[in-house]
């Protein structure tokens, strides 16, 4: 029997399965994908067995899936090039004849060009297609946002200000923790009965911006008031501040998303696979601002 391969353990997801997978499995059974051996140094304290080998390079990946039964397939974080990279992996999964491959996609509710995510979800869209037509078993994971993104949010000089400036409106997000995620993502690379599902992985409930303020002032016992200006105005000030245009455009756009509920579905999938409750906001906001 093949082994189980993790893509992404230099990031923050990648890393957190394969921990909770090391706990579950032998690391004598165990892969991960680094793209270079400088990075590989980290992981050999682990015996896991290491490849080399990126999303550029299909050659690589044929070479690094070798002998995998179960692949964990992390997406790239290069939006520019993400699609022929993971068409990369896919084609590559297939001639190395990889026996499942678990991908992490995204949580959305508009899949057409139109929609406020398209420059995120489009590439996700195309590799679950390549999967799905692909002979590979295969199981997708739309991942709806992590908790963990509600800092970068909300502003690391919130409690400063004692402002959440977002043009998100009151659309509410289904946050879950990304251990949560990870945890889930090891139940189905340990489990059986998988095979060719789509599961949407978020939190049990939806929050919106004026709750989380509410949520952050409870934390501090400092006010914290959400205000949700017009697209037009949040980019406005944001150049006025000196925040580079790529980073304007990704948070309008995911605020956008939020206003328009692509994050609002709560499923009760994650929570089947772990096995548990999920974790709060609430209480992860407390570990960031408590006092």
């Amino acid at each position: 029997m093949g082994k189980i391969l993790v893509t992404g353990v230099t990031g923050h997801l990648g890393r957190a399965v394969l921990d909770k997978l090391l706990v579950k499995v032998p690391a004598s059974n165990v892969k991960v994908l680094v793209r270079d051996a400088a990075k590989a140094e980290a992981f050999k304290p682990l015996g896991v067995e290491i490849a080399i080998g990126n999303y550029d390079d299909k050659a690589s990946l044929v070479a690094a899936f070798q002998d995998t039964d179960k692949l964990y397939f992390v997406s790239g974080n290069d939006v520019a090039n993400r699609g022929p990279q993971h068409e990369n992996v896919v084609n590559a999964a297939i001639d190395a004849k990889v026996g499942h491959v678990i991908y992490t996609s995204v949580q959305r509710k508009n899949e057409s060009a139109t929609s406020p995510l398209a420059f995120v979800a489009s590439t996700h869209l195309l590799v679950e297609h390549l999967l799905k037509t692909s002979g590979l078993r295969y199981t997708i994971m739309e991942h709806g946002l992590y908790a963990e993104v509600i800092p970068m949010f909300v502003g690391d000089r919130v409690l400063e200000t004692g402002i959440i400036f977002q043009p998100a409106g009151e659309g509410k997000t289904a946050y879950a923790l990304r251990e949560d995620m990870a945890e889930a993502g090891v139940a189905v690379l340990t489990g059986e009965g998988h095979e060719n599902r789509s599961y949407v992985i978020t939190g049990s409930k939806a929050i919106s911006y004026t709750e989380i303020a509410a949520a952050i002032t409870a934390a501090t016992g400092k006010q914290v008031n959400y205000v949700s200006p017009t697209v037009e105005a949040f980019k406005e000030e944001l150049t006025k501040v000196g925040v580079p245009e790529m980073y304007i455009g990704l948070f309008a756009g995911f605020s956008t998303a939020v206003k328009d509920g692509e994050f609002a579905e709560v499923s009760g999938d994650l929570e089947q696979l772990i096995g548990r409750k999920s974790g709060s906001v609430e209480d992860y906001l407390k570990t960031v601002y408590g006092k």
